[in-house]
């Protein structure tokens, strides 16, 4: 949640560079921020985000704004979809009247639509677009805190690679932006260090993976690794366990959605052997206020407002209980 904080707080320092004298005096400064909040998109991931953008706000506006100035972040619903992507872009550049943009989680949201900000000049700082071309072809107006993908995909592989005994991977991915290089950058790692790798691809949105659990038994894999972003995770997670294969007996690289440990163990009761990377600012180094949040989302929208700081310790002591959440 503190990453997303520090989001927000580049989008602010960009964007207040890039203003003219006039634009810095005209309140109130109006920040464009990306999120997948309904499917197909990894809706988790999505509210978690609008969640410290609010906080960002709340916390820059009680501090006497930017430039004497109040903040305000317009929240723009992606669906996780490419083809909707630069059409929100350009809605919040042209009539919503935003001078810089944070957020994404998608990265073919990023790839699609950071065109769009970089020809109007608009800075954007992505927050979870893994995608290496993101940043890669330099463009002068995009930036991001998300790590490269084959950086990240480098400690999956890694991972396996210590496990005793693992000859073939079965890998799970989804045919995106993500998916697709995130799978062939694994799937190079394991065979680098003599490990067969098998990929299988998904839609974004699938639900029903019963023909995808078929063919991966079929390969025999002894490791599986889950790239499909959101709640498709917990689909063929619980879908293969279902039909006898792992994570009861294979280990089980399960997707970041199950950081988000709650509504995992709902969801995926038979995860015994799942484990899963995660990438982020740890929870000990969140602010009372982004604690206090995330007790208000496991409690059903409790007003953070009016969280004592002592419930605040309480989300912070079930999460050592039960897991990092995303």
């Amino acid at each position: 949640m503190k990453l997303k904080q520090v989001l927000m707080a580049g989008v602010i320092a960009v964007a207040a560079v890039s203003l003219s004298g006039a634009a810095a005096l005209a309140c109130t400064i109006k920040i464009g921020g990306l999120a997948p909040l309904s499917a197909p998109g990894a809706v988790g991931g999505g509210e978690g985000m609008r969640a410290a953008m609010l906080i960002a706000e709340d916390d820059i506006n009680a501090a006497g704004g930017i430039l004497g100035c109040d903040l305000k972040v317009v929240i723009a619903d992606t669906e996780g979809l490419p083809e909707k992507a630069s059409a929100i872009m350009e809605k919040l550049i042209t009539q919503d009247g935003v001078v810089a943009v944070g957020g994404g989680y998608h990265s073919s949201v990023g790839v699609a639509s950071k065109d769009v900000a970089d020809n109007r000049h608009i800075p954007v700082v992505f927050a979870e677009t893994w995608n290496d071309t993101i940043t890669g072809d330099k463009q002068k107006y995009i930036f991001r805190i998300a790590p490269l993908s084959s950086w990240a995909s480098a400690t999956l592989w890694r991972a396996a690679l210590l496990v005793p005994g693992i000859q073939k991977v079965g890998i799970l991915t989804e045919n995106t932006d993500y998916g697709i290089p995130a799978a062939q950058e694994t799937a190079k790692g394991l065979m680098s260090g003599g490990v067969e790798a098998v990929t299988f691809s998904v839609d974004i949105g699938t639900q029903d993976y019963a023909g995808i659990v078929e063919r991966m038994k079929a390969e025999n894999p002894d490791y599986i690794v889950v790239l499909a972003t959101g709640e498709a995770g917990y689909n063929f997670t619980q879908q293969a366990a279902d039909a006898g294969m792992g994570p009861l007996d294979i280990p089980f690289q399960a997707g970041q959605v199950s950081l988000e440990s709650k509504a995992y163990w709902e969801n995926v009761p038979d995860g015994n052997y799942a484990f899963v990377q995660r990438i982020g600012t740890p929870s000990n180094l969140w602010s009372e206020k982004a604690l206090a949040s995330r007790l208000r989302t496991a409690r059903q929208h409790v007003n953070v407002a009016r969280t004592s700081p002592s419930a605040a310790a309480a989300a912070r002591d079930n999460m050592g209980r039960h897991g990092e959440p995303c």
